[in-house]
């Protein structure tokens, strides 16, 4: 399945349907008077975030959503059926935007969301809704409302814990596949990647949670170099990142200063997160190499230095339960958050 995470769609909400002039003729009845009936309402548009979607590929071939129209009125008082509404289903993640691509409307970022993005038009009045003591025979009925359209942009952001970061080739790939149960393309050559990875990382029973391998930075990055930052997007949401650098090449404090440049020129706060410095691919260095190596980072970043091989596994599960813990301490806060959110004090939870 392709990847596609930004498209534009042209969405329209139905039409109501128009009233009804009519009026009732029967033999043997002497006053029949007006039944024209009302018409129906006109479907709305929705879009609502689902699980198990990870990609807008589906709106490459369907980009016009339009729902019915309301019928209109019969006589004998029959109202028009109202029309069905288009339901536009997305990933988790979802931004909608204006047309102009810089207008936030939503983020459906929770499973389940559903919005209103265009209402129906109402249905038109028949005359029979017109009818009273002075005119008792009207002879008029409304039209049905026109619905709304509108050009919206789709843009998806990927829900996950911990984001991969790094130049090509710096073992991201390896990393993922050797944490989870993700099988992404591993080659010997830079952007092997060229499209985000997601994969579930199982630490034990109830300890779970979601990686995501996005394709290497290079200098210049979010100037348009490479692939450029267009998709940094899709670890703006995790809880940290896990920097990886290769340890194999010669100056990997240039290689760090360079990932580093990329994120804070991207902004998005993605600088301020935490940060796991990882030395990888420590099984092609002997003892001396690493120490040595670990040690420049250090220096330069004042941080401690992980070091793992995604080849041979080492070091892989200390970081992934380190990385873990962040992504608890979070969802605890976010959990607080939402108890405060609805009047209810953490302290006065009882289950």
């Amino acid at each position: 399945m392709k990847f596609l995470d930004e498209c534009k769609i042209f969405i329209r909400s139905g039409n109501g349907g128009g009233g009804a002039v009519s009026f009732r003729r029967e033999k043997y009845i002497e006053y029949g008077g007006p039944d024209g009936g009302d018409g129906g309402k006109g479907g709305d548009v929705w879009i609502e975030a689902v699980d198990g979607l990870n990609t807008l590929i589906d709106f490459r071939y369907h980009q016009h959503f339009k729902a019915e129209t309301g019928v209109h009125g019969m006589g004998r008082n029959r109202h028009g059926a109202n029309g069905a509404d288009a339901v536009m289903r997305v990933p988790v993640g979802t931004q909608v935007f204006e047309e102009d691509k810089q207008t936030l409307l939503l983020d459906l970022d929770k499973a389940g969301m559903r919005v209103r993005l265009l209402k129906g038009g109402n249905g038109g009045f028949g005359n029979t809704y017109f009818k009273g003591p002075v005119n008792q025979a009207p002879m008029h009925a409304n039209p049905g409302l026109d619905g709304e359209e509108r050009w919206i942009w789709l843009r998806l952001k990927l829900i996950a814990d911990v984001g991969l970061v790094g130049l090509p080739n710096a073992g991201k790939s390896t990393f993922l596949a050797a944490a989870s149960a993700a099988r992404p393309k591993i080659a010997d050559y830079p952007f092997t990647t060229l499209a985000p990875n997601l994969g579930v990382v199982d630490l034990s029973v109830g300890e779970r949670f979601v990686l995501a391998d996005i394709p290497g930075l290079i200098e210049g990055a979010s100037e348009g170099a490479g692939l450029g930052v267009r998709f940094l997007g899709h670890v703006e949401r995790t809880a940290s990142l896990i920097h990886l650098v290769d340890g194999t090449q010669d100056d990997v404090v240039e290689a760090w200063k360079t990932v580093r440049h990329e994120l804070e020129s991207y902004g998005e706060e993605l600088a301020d997160k935490s940060e796991f410095l990882v030395l990888s691919k420590i099984d092609a260095l002997d003892k001396d190499a690493r120490k040595a190596k670990a040690k420049a980072l250090a220096k330069a970043s004042g941080e401690k230095v992980w070091q793992v091989s995604g080849v041979s596994g080492e070091g892989v599960t200390e970081l992934l339960r380190a990385s873990y813990a962040l992504v608890r301490e979070r969802k605890g806060e976010a959990a607080e958050a939402a108890q405060v959110a609805s009047g209810v004090a953490p302290e006065d939870w009882t289950p």
